[in-house]
């Protein structure tokens, strides 16, 4: 009887095991100012992992060179937008928005690395409190399936009712790729 019940809480435990396995560790809003962080804590669209925090010395905004040139990115080279809905340095982008496209929050004040004006670094509050980087006036999000730094796949996109683009070191929109 006792090999058995050992048999059937097999699959269980292994059930448990994956799971904790799975998805990485992922940032909340309340990430420390020194670090770039994710949204909202959770996986984000598409099973991919939300940004994860970074060293306490790595910048809150950097520069990174890609195939559409030197573009913006967070502190562990992942790919930051705009979205052309954003009219001001307030976000549009929440619920399923947000979801797509996690906003870059961050507790205290963002850092720039080599390259990124700190004169354009700024943040807004969103309306669930946290607060988001901004850049140039315009609000930073990450793409959920770029899943790996130097990933561009939200590029030119139309979602959510407008287009979005990676930022220069200036804070304009790359409208091409």
């Amino acid at each position: 009887m006792r090999k058995s019940t050992l048999f059937a809480a097999a699959p269980v435990a292994a059930a448990v095991l994956i799971a904790g396995c799975g998805g990485g560790s992922t940032a909340s809003s309340g990430s420390t100012g020194s670090s770039s962080s994710g949204s909202s804590g959770s996986s984000g669209a598409y099973g991919a992992a939300a940004p994860t925090k970074a060293a306490s010395t790595a910048p809150t905004v950097a520069l990174a060179s890609s195939k559409l040139g030197k573009i913006l990115v967070d502190g562990q080279g992942r790919t930051l937008y705009l979205f052309a809905a954003d009219k001001t340095a307030s976000s549009t982008c929440y619920g399923a928005c947000a979801s797509l496209w996690p906003p870059l929050t961050i507790s205290g004040t963002p850092k720039g690395g080599p390259g990124v004006s700190g004169g354009l670094l700024g943040t807004t509050k969103r309306t669930d409190g946290t607060t988001e980087v901004t850049y140039a006036g315009h609000p930073l999000y990450y793409y959920a399936p770029d899943t790996k730094a130097g990933d561009i796949t939200g590029q030119d996109l139309n979602q959510f009712g407008a287009k979005w683009y990676v930022l220069t070191a200036n804070g304009t929109e790359v409208t091409h790729g």
